[in-house]
C-alpha cells in the first residue's frame, strides 16, 4: 500500500442502504444521509488512514448538494449506474497508484467481480456497519 500508506474504501451507498428492511425505499435521500452521516466517524473504527468514497445513484443524488461532501468523505453522484461510477473510481486509483489497498463496500456479485479484476477487495455491507453502528 502506498500513497503514504492511506488505503481507499469506496461504498456502494445504495447496496449498503438496501440490505437492511429498515423502510429505506420510502426515503432514499433520508437514508443516504444517514449512511453519509455515520460514515464521518468511520475513520475512527479504522486500524489505518483511509480515504473514503461513496457512489450515489438515483434518488439518493440529493442527499448532498452537489460540490460538497460531508466531512472526510468523497460523494460521488453517480450519472447513470452507481456500479459503473465506482468501477471508475477503482480504475482511476490503480491507475494513479497500482500498489494501493483498495476495498469495495459491496454485497452486488457483478460489482465485486468488476473491482476485483481490477486488483481491489471487496468486503459485505456488514463489515462496514459493524464499524460504524458500534
Amino acid at each position: 500500500m502506498t500513497r503514504d500508506g492511506i488505503q481507499l474504501i469506496v461504498v456502494d451507498a445504495a447496496n449498503v442502504v438496501g440490505s437492511r428492511p429498515d423502510g429505506w425505499w420510502r426515503d432514499r435521500a433520508g437514508a443516504a444521509r444517514r449512511l453519509l452521516t455515520k460514515l464521518t466517524s468511520l475513520q475512527e473504527c479504522l486500524e489505518q488512514p483511509s480515504d473514503v468514497v461513496v457512489a450515489l445513484e438515483g434518488a439518493a443524488k440529493s442527499a448532498v448538494a452537489e460540490g460538497t461532501d460531508p466531512d472526510g468523505l468523497r460523494v460521488v453522484l453517480a450519472d447513470g449506474s452507481g456500479d459503473d461510477a465506482i468501477v471508475d473510481v477503482v480504475a482511476a486509483a490503480v491507475a494513479a497508484d497500482n500498489s494501493r489497498s483498495i476495498t469495495v463496500v459491496t454485497a452486488d456479485r457483478g460489482l465485486r467481480d468488476r473491482v476485483e479484476e481490477l486488483g481491489a477487495v471487496t468486503v459485505g455491507p456488514r463489515w462496514l456497519l459493524d464499524r460504524i453502528e458500534s
